[in-house]
């Protein structure tokens, strides 16, 4: 839902379990009007847990580190009943996230927000101490989508409290229980009370939102990060955004094809495909594409997908949000209109819950939707090219810009051809794994996004910057101070061509 929608009459949520279609849960919505008094009672809230300092929160995040782990069964089953996806993707890309970033950012905060002393190159300011201090920005808001309600939900959150702000977070009304589970663990820990907020709503509540606070993190959609940020600057709201992606994958002559087929599953029907960061097209050069396609066809026949039933049940789950399947029906029905084949999948079914078939197609191009917009869905179309440089160039002929992945068993020629893609993460005969490796910056270019999680910028993003200049040992009047004088001048004049005018420049 676009953030300016008007949410509907009611004034709870009924929480749907995709898979089986049944409610499992009824959820409260905080109206629009609502946000000023959760704001202010953050404010309220963040300088006492600012003034706890890095250790003292280091040893908090901790505490929810453990207790992700032990009641990591719990909310499994939680996200598990609000999103339907497979007990092995909660459990592994949601709570092991978690757990990770707890640990991460109790260990990290300080090292990346501790002051920075500067050298000077400028003679006017030699001898002088220079500092930069990372400051937090007191109220963050985060709003997240509704595939990973943990990991990209309250995992924005995690950097934001290590660096000492409170936040509210806006889960996604089609995903809001996570989040308000997450509200038990940081209570249960000893957090202070207000720290950390959720507020459950639809559109408007994510508007006001974004009105009140001092920063704003949204995950979601391109078009509606676009009306974030048109909105954000009515306020000059600092914002970071992560949005879609439409991820290449480019399969050379030379690679390892039984690994790389592997991969094309796992990374583009993992969590049905409804990832950020999924594999949602194929470039595989010509020697080796019928090999490639067989492979694929071959293993993608034995994936399993239905209501999970507890670990090992199932290997895809649902369509997490319903109207999705419109979207991959039709990307799918577009690109057999054009020319494409089916070789497996290509049906939905809404009886009993919402699901879409694992589903490759092959002769697909350009043309196509399937290989130019976000499908977000279990499909995996592969194209044939002629070589690294047509591949290179389909892989960057789109408008996102978010992770690609190379496949060579040459490792040293993937990396120059990942230097050449244009996105913000390329991974060599790997895909995704560069998520859980929290030192790196995870952000997209293009319009994947702007900022990026992880990383010593995932958590500066949640300050301001101070500029500090200290003088300890001075004139009683410096050189270039007035009144002026013709004397000094040339001074300043000689000092300049000293200083700067040295060297060739040819």
């Amino acid at each position: 839902m676009a953030i300016t929608d008007a949410p509907p009459t009611t004034q709870k949520i009924d929480v749907e379990n995709p898979a089986t279609g049944q409610i499992v849960a009824s959820v409260d919505v905080v109206a629009p009007e609502r946000i000023p008094e959760l704001v202010a009672r953050a404010r309220a809230a963040q300088p006492g847990w600012e003034a706890l300092g890095f250790e003292a929160r280091a040893q908090l995040l901790k505490r929810a580190q453990k207790w992700a782990i032990d009641n990591s069964d719990r909310i499994v089953e939680t996200i598990v009943s609000e999103t339907g996806k497979a007990w092995e993707d909660a459990q592994l890309a949601e709570v092991g996230y978690a757990a990770a970033a707890f640990g991460f950012w109790a260990k990290n905060a300080e090292k990346y927000l501790a002051d920075e002393r500067v050298k000077t190159a400028s003679p006017f300011v030699k001898g002088r101490k220079l500092i930069v201090r990372h400051v937090p920005v007191g109220v963050v808001g985060v709003i997240g989508p509704w595939n990973y309600p943990l990991t990209n939900s309250f995992g924005d959150c995690i950097p934001a409290l290590a660096a000492g702000n409170a936040v509210i977070l806006k889960p996604s009304e089609v995903t809001p229980l996570t989040a308000l589970l997450m509200g038990e663990c940081v209570r249960e820990c000893g957090f202070p009370e207000d720290v950390y907020q959720v507020a459950p709503g639809y559109g408007e509540t994510g508007g006001a939102l974004l009105d009140a606070v001092d920063f704003l993190m949204f995950t979601g959609s391109t078009a509606t990060g676009k009306k974030v940020m048109e909105r954000a600057a009515k306020t000059l709201t600092p914002i970071a955004l992560e949005l879609g992606g439409k991820d290449p994958m480019l399969v050379l002559a030379d690679a390892d094809l039984e690994r790389a087929a592997n991969a094309a599953i796992h990374y583009s029907m993992q969590n049905a495909g409804q990832t950020c960061i999924s594999t949602e097209r194929v470039y595989v050069e010509a020697p080796v594409y019928d090999e490639f396609v067989s492979l694929v066809s071959g293993k993608i026949a034995d994936l399993r997908q239905g209501a999970p039933r507890g670990p090992g049940s199932v290997d895809l789950g649902a369509v997490i949000n319903p109207p999705q399947s419109d979207i991959v029906e039709s990307h799918v029905r577009d690109a057999v209109d054009k020319g494409a084949r089916v070789v497996s999948g290509g049906k939905r079914s809404d009886e009993g819950g919402h699901f879409y078939e694992p589903t490759v197609l092959v002769d697909v191009d350009h043309t196509m939707t399937a290989m130019r917009e976000e499908t977000f869905g279990p499909t995996m179309p592969i194209m044939k090219v002629a070589d690294v440089d047509e591949g290179v160039r389909l892989a960057n002929d789109s408008p996102y810009g978010l992770a690609a992945s190379v496949w060579t068993k040459d490792a040293a020629k993937g990396e120059r051809v990942a230097r050449r893609i244009e996105a913000g993460a390329v991974i060599v005969n790997d895909a995704q794994i560069n998520y859980v490796a929290l030192e790196l910056p995870m952000g997209g270019w293009k319009s994947s996004g702007l900022g990026t999680r992880h990383g010593a910028d995932g958590i500066r993003k949640y300050t301001k910057k101070q500029a500090i200049v200290v003088t300890r040992f001075a004139p009683k009047k410096d050189l270039h101070m007035l009144p002026y004088s013709a004397k000094r001048t040339k001074l300043i004049e000689r000092m300049m061509k000293l200083v700067y005018g040295r060297g060739k420049r040819s």
